[in-house]
């Protein structure tokens, strides 16, 4: 496995001045993540933070025994017990066969960076990974794309889903989701690997009760070596752990979104553009009224009512909820970072560039609750590179960063153009010039004659030039046809290397790599070394 950092043109303004460690930006965030001792210094300012570890420890032992979680995860889980140990922690949802491939990197980035930091610093690092199994879109993560001739095609689980459930709660329908897998292996060329890699993930599909359990049972198979801990951040006991915290959030409640607001007023004047939304009467909670999770607002008397006043309560009545019923409770966008903080001793936060951009507006509103930001650790991008697509990039001369950052299509079209001289594109052109010219003294006389004349002289032009145009496309197709293999080369490097003009690891899932390798590859990738203030690495397998 060799790998090649490259730069990406992409990022956004915000994510660019982060890497670039600029003032404009690095103001809101309590630690700069990329000085040499930052994380000396977030190991010293957690010595006294209260953590409940051994009520943590039991609640992930239980969750993550009901996964078969390896002998390495059960170990780690005990290892939090230890007063010293710290965590890094991300997340995401839980993508059908682990989603698109940018999870696979965040994980393989919270387990470098733990190992990393637990041989620097000398105490117990754990790499911790959130499943957002709150998240009640499951339209999101119901899918998966695999490449066909010439575009990504996606593949959807077509259970129906009529309430808005959490993701976490959400039983899976046996019979659609085992069609769901033949649909895919049928659209896979037959390997080694095939037979074993179907029955394998056909069993964790059928030994799960949610899509959670198989998304747990997924990772674990494929870090099964790394003592990576999984946390489902809607499973009850976390909820009942959560409790105090709950309340916490709902006393602070008014300094959190005024530090919320004050931020995002600030951020946004710098000239950063911000994915999110925010109001002075945000509760920045969700309550689950029956099968529904309605997001809480504050009104003029300060009780806490549904967006569209489905429901209200006094505060009273809300912190009884939290100390009873914490279960109804669950955290936004602006808040999941906070309970995250609050359950967790978290040496730092791996993010993705969307994540860090709304952590730009969090640091106020990590110190109105008595908190200081962990240092957001930008995850480690990655694109494969098959021995295939490498040949294909040295044949038609194409520079690997170029088609990561740009894609081929431009390429393809100036080959195909170049394959006659001059262009056919650059012939079409020239003969409409010609036209126009030749044609223009019969438009003015027609003019001259009568003004519809003139109009019918101009139709005419466009009939003339739909001629000429009708030709090119002719010869054009007939090009297509004459290097049919050639162009398919071209779009395999479009599809492979800039899909839906993006990064490889916002489209692609994982499967067609373990059909055609196995899941070593995986594992080799979680034991190389990367540095994390590099944008993007390219993987050459």
């Amino acid at each position: 496995m060799r790998i090649q950092s490259i730069h990406l043109q992409t990022q956004n303004k915000l994510i660019q001045d982060y890497r670039n460690k600029k003032s404009t930006i690095m103001q809101h965030f309590d630690y700069n993540p990329f000085e040499s001792n930052v994380f000396q210094k977030r190991k010293k300012d957690l010595k006294n933070k209260n953590v409940n570890r051994k009520q943590l420890s039991d609640v992930l032992h239980t969750i993550n025994t009901k996964w078969n979680a390896p002998t390495s995860t059960i170990e780690n889980i005990g290892r939090l017990r230890d007063a010293d140990s710290l965590v890094v922690i991300g997340g995401q949802q839980a993508g059908l066969l682990t989603g698109p491939m940018y999870t696979i990197n965040k994980i393989i980035s919270i387990i470098h960076l733990a190992k990393q930091q637990e041989e620097q610093l000398q105490v117990p690092v754990i790499p911790v990974f959130w499943i957002a199994g709150e998240d009640h879109d499951f339209d999101e993560i119901n899918h998966i794309f695999l490449s066909d001739t010439s575009q990504m095609k996606k593949y959807t689980l077509l259970q129906r889903e009529i309430e808005k459930k959490a993701v976490s709660n959400i039983a899976i329908d046996d019979e659609q989701a085992n069609d769901w897998l033949k649909r895919l292996f049928v659209e896979l060329n037959e390997t080694l690997h095939t037979k074993e890699l179907y029955n394998t993930i056909r069993n964790f599909l059928n030994e799960s009760d949610t899509y959670v359990d198989f998304f747990a049972r997924m990772i674990y198979w494929l870090f099964n070596e790394e003592g990576l801990v999984l946390v489902d951040s809607n499973h009850r006991q976390v909820r009942n752990l959560e409790s105090n915290y709950f309340v916490d959030l709902i006393d602070n409640q008014s300094k959190t979104t005024h530090a919320i607001n004050r931020s995002f007023e600030e951020v946004a004047k710098q000239g950063y553009a911000l994915s999110v939304d925010v109001d002075d009467n945000d509760a920045n909670l969700f309550y689950q009224n029956g099968m529904e999770r309605v997001l809480l607002v504050r009104d003029d008397n300060d009780d806490w009512i549904g967006k569209n006043k489905e429901v209200k309560f006094t505060t009273e009545e809300l912190l009884d909820i939290a100390r009873n019923k914490p279960k109804l409770l669950s955290n936004n966008v602006m808040t999941r970072p906070l309970m995250q903080e609050m359950l967790f001793p978290s040496l730092a936060f791996i993010g993705g560039p969307g994540e860090i951009s709304y952590w730009s507006i969090l640091k106020k509103a990590f110190h109105a609750n008595n908190m200081k930001m962990p240092p957001i650790v930008p995850r480690l991008s990655f694109t494969l590179m098959e021995p295939h697509i490498e040949k294909l990039l040295t044949t038609y001369h194409i520079d690997a960063e170029h088609a990561v950052n740009n894609g081929v299509i431009d390429r393809k079209d100036r080959w195909l153009e170049e394959k006659y001289d001059p262009p056919v594109k650059q012939l079409a052109k020239q003969l409409k010039q010609t036209i126009d010219g030749a044609h223009e003294p019969l438009r003015d006389l027609a003019e001259s004659i009568q003004s519809d004349l003139a109009d019918l002289a101009n139709t005419n032009l466009k009939y003339l030039y739909k001629d000429v145009e009708f030709l090119e496309k002719r010869i054009t197709k007939t090009l297509e046809k004459k290097y049919a293999k050639e162009l398919h080369e071209f779009n395999l490097l479009q599809l492979a290397l800039h899909p839906n003009n993006g990064l490889q690891e916002r489209v692609w899932n994982p499967l067609p790599w373990m059909n055609r390798y196995g899941i070593d590859f995986i594992k080799q990738l979680s034991n190389e070394s990367c540095s994390y203030d590099k944008e993007h690495f390219l993987i050459y397998l």
